[in-house]
């Protein structure tokens, strides 16, 4: 789960390299988080993969967020619809992307929350279409903090600064985690993957409490082994009372 197969020129190697790397591996299935909002993507790779190997492959769609200027309070609705074309096309869910909550802005210009009641159509839609919802929403914590000598991502920050959300025009951490809380929790018939360890690797009491008030929601490990090592203990626990709701992920190419 979690993987990218837009990077590893992938696209342009036959899929019978990649089955062969993924039974060596002992890899069943893939669910590639590429398509985004890029339809020529995604479609591209379910042609490619899906169409040789579909119970190998699945391709998550996205939502193009560029047209909240056209579409203005209807988005949500337009978006819904756009979802079930994807599925029909052959996609197996849909990702929201980080951008929602940091970036997108409606048509007044007005940065859109995470939990806006006019997103809600899209989630309604996965849930009567039956298909998984993933939701990377914000970035690790220190990625809010200034960038300085207390950062513990300083070194990644001071390279790539773009990577920072430390500012007046960013709204804090918390929250949007917990928009991002709120969104699980409005949408009880709608099943949810929450990217990174449900987007707060460094907090797992809060990430526990969210999956026990929330069974429809599980979770995927990918681009946190970092801040599940320095934790141990309590991220044995956490892995052993959540056995069948985490998902391996890695985010990377394969």
């Amino acid at each position: 789960s979690h993987l990218q197969l837009l990077g590893g020129n992938w696209i342009d190697r036959p899929v019978e390299d990649l089955l062969t790397l993924m039974n060596n591996s002992n890899i069943q299935a893939i669910v590639d988080l590429d398509g985004l909002d890029n339809d020529g993507i995604l479609f591209a790779h379910i042609e490619k993969f899906k169409a040789k190997a579909p119970d190998r492959f699945y391709h998550m769609g996205g939502v193009d967020w560029t047209k909240w200027k056209e579409k203005g309070n209807n988005f949500g609705n337009w978006a819904a619809k756009r979802l079930e074309e994807q599925i029909k096309m052959g996609a197996s869910g849909i990702k929201i992307w980080k951008n929602l909550g940091l970036h997108v802005k409606d048509q007044n210009g007005k940065l859109v929350k995470v939990d806006d009641p006019r997103l809600d159509p899209i989630f309604e839609t996965a849930a009567s279409l039956e298909v998984p919802v993933y939701m990377h929403i914000s970035d690790p914590v220190a990625f809010f903090d200034p960038i300085d000598q207390f950062n513990e991502r300083w070194e990644e920050l001071n390279e790539r600064p773009d990577r920072s959300f430390f500012g007046p025009q960013f709204p804090p951490f918390q929250e949007v985690i917990e928009q991002f809380a709120n969104r699980i929790r409005r949408h009880k018939k709608t099943v949810f993957v929450g990217c990174h360890v449900a987007n707060y690797a460094e907090n797992l009491a809060w990430v526990s409490a969210l999956l026990d008030e929330c069974p429809h929601l599980y979770i995927d490990i990918s681009g946190r082994i970092g801040e599940l090592g320095r934790q141990p203990y309590t991220a044995r626990k956490f892995f052993l009372k959540y056995s069948n709701r985490i998902i391996f992920g890695t985010d990377r190419l394969p």
